[in-house]
């Protein structure tokens, strides 16, 4: 009879994909993002790289304000009322907020061209009409006219773009942000569109809460001196603590109330005329540019319009979509992956295959077991 020999297939013989051909974990936007900033929170928090004094500012608010709840608010409730607590815990919120909110929230930053986008507008400059002429037109500028105004438009050379009206190029965060107002290193973010009307109600609130603290404070030491010894002797038979945490408080406040006033008028004079710091400082629309009969283009010529306008208007979406995912131009792809499964004894090849012993078998080419995997392409996926 003829004698059959067979040889198994290992399992194990059968190679898997190598780890390069395996799908990579897909980015996000805010893990590439070019600008000068950091993210928080998986791109849910954003803040410039240089954090300025937002760890100074906040500690100013928390350390004054704790001082007055602790020692203030004790000894007014008992002599006056016990609206005092609730009227600076209202403001105190409010500040804390509004505060957050402008750090935290993305002024409006504006996204780079892609390559593609870029050298289109390189060709556009480098050939405006079409035509074969080599010439080249120095300014790289656009005209747009608003309200019958024209308002030229500046490009770009970092993120290869033409700013929109009203947009600038922050130095400290390097990017473009529309509707640029101005880099504020207490709140350590730029204060553009999309946060300004948190800025503003924050310096509001604030200069509410340092001129009530500050008022309390005083009206606290009238009625400690009272007794007719006078305000000396109120403060030497007072503990130490008070005396320390009083003392403070009125200088954070008497030096700080001034300024925030200040820039508080300031911004209701720009929010009431529909200006930005910038605009205001470079002299656009005032004739400070040499332009006499320039007006503003963006002013609705009612301050009440241009209030509801610049703080009451619907919140415009954020355009850099940090959270969303990097899309993936290269799908993974994987060759053909060959597998030599091992000869058997006596260099005879019996895989599935009956050789009868006493005759040569044919030479059969050595076996391939080909697998073909399919392609994987990474679909990407934009969320908020």
């Amino acid at each position: 009879m003829n004698n059959r020999e067979y040889q198994q297939i290992d399992p194990q013989a059968l190679a898997t994909p190598p780890p390069e051909h395996m799908p990579k974990r897909a980015r996000r936007r805010w893990e590439v993002f070019p600008g000068k900033n950091r993210f928080c929170c998986d791109g849910r928090v954003m803040v410039a790289r240089q954090g300025g004094v937002l760890p100074l500012t906040l500690a100013l608010i928390l350390i004054t304000s704790g001082l007055f709840f602790v020692f203030d608010c004790p000894f007014l409730v008992e002599h006056l009322t016990s609206c005092i607590p609730a009227i600076g815990g209202v403001l105190f919120v409010f500040v804390i907020i509004s505060l957050l909110q402008t750090s935290f929230t993305d002024p409006g930053i504006l996204p780079r061209a892609t390559p593609e986008e870029a050298a289109d507008i390189e060709k556009q400059i480098d050939n405006p009409t079409g035509s074969s002429s080599s010439y080249r037109p120095p300014p790289r500028t656009k005209e747009v006219v608003i309200n019958q105004q024209v308002v030229k438009l500046k490009y770009c050379f970092t993120c290869k773009i033409f700013r929109p009206p009203r947009t600038s190029h922050c130095s400290l965060c390097d990017n473009c942000v529309e509707r640029f107002d101005h880099h504020c290193p207490w709140v350590g973010n730029c204060v553009g569109k999309r946060n300004y009307r948190f800025f503003y109600t924050f310096i509001v609130s604030l200069s509410f809460l340092t001129a009530f603290i500050f008022g309390c404070v005083t009206t606290h030491l009238a009625l400690r001196s009272q007794g007719g010894n006078g305000l000396v002797f109120a403060l030497q038979a007072s503990p130490f603590s008070f005396t320390f945490s009083t003392a403070l408080e009125l200088v954070v406040c008497f030096f700080s109330v001034w300024s925030i006033l200040g820039l508080s008028g300031f911004h209701t004079y720009l929010v009431a005329a529909n200006l930005t710091t910038n605009e205001d400082i470079k002299g656009s629309w005032s004739g400070k540019s040499g332009n006499e009969d320039v007006g503003n283009p963006y002013s609705y010529n009612s301050i009440v319009k241009n209030c509801c306008s610049v703080l009451c208007g619907p919140m415009p979406p954020s355009l850099i979509d940090r959270r969303g995912f990097v899309p993936s131009d290269d799908s993974v792809q994987t060759s053909p992956v060959e597998i030599e499964l091992p000869a058997a004894k006596n260099n005879r090849n019996m895989v599935g295959r009956a050789v009868t012993s006493g005759r040569p078998p044919p030479p059969p080419p050595p076996p391939v077991v080909t697998l073909q995997q399919p392609d994987i392409s990474i679909q990407s996926h934009s969320t908020a």
